[in-house]
């Protein structure tokens, strides 16, 4: 298995940290560093986050990271990481 982040989770990423930097930079670090860990261990277990049936016949499934969730679509041999956001927030992804 391969992972690949798709450029709107790279948005993501960047937009998370700004908004937390403006507050405490050095917690908006540790919660982007938490968040580019994570899906790692995606690769020895890909099927672990929830599938989400609403988006069948695509295999997209969730992981929560603390407070924050990441869809993430597998495609053959290769994880893409599609979209991470603070649970609070509202958004309509993927």
């Amino acid at each position: 298995m391969r992972l690949k982040w798709t450029g709107k989770a790279l948005d993501d990423l960047a937009r998370l940290y700004e908004f937390l930097a403006a507050v405490n930079k050095p917690a908006a670090a540790r919660t982007v560093q938490s968040l580019t860990y994570a899906p790692a261990r995606l690769l020895e277990q890909p099927y672990i986050g929830e599938k989400l049936e609403e988006f069948e016949p695509r295999e997209v499934r969730r992981i929560l990271v603390g407070r924050y969730e990441m869809r993430y679509e597998i495609q053959d041999s290769t994880i893409y990481i599609l979209r991470p956001w603070h649970t609070r927030e509202d958004r309509q992804l993927c």
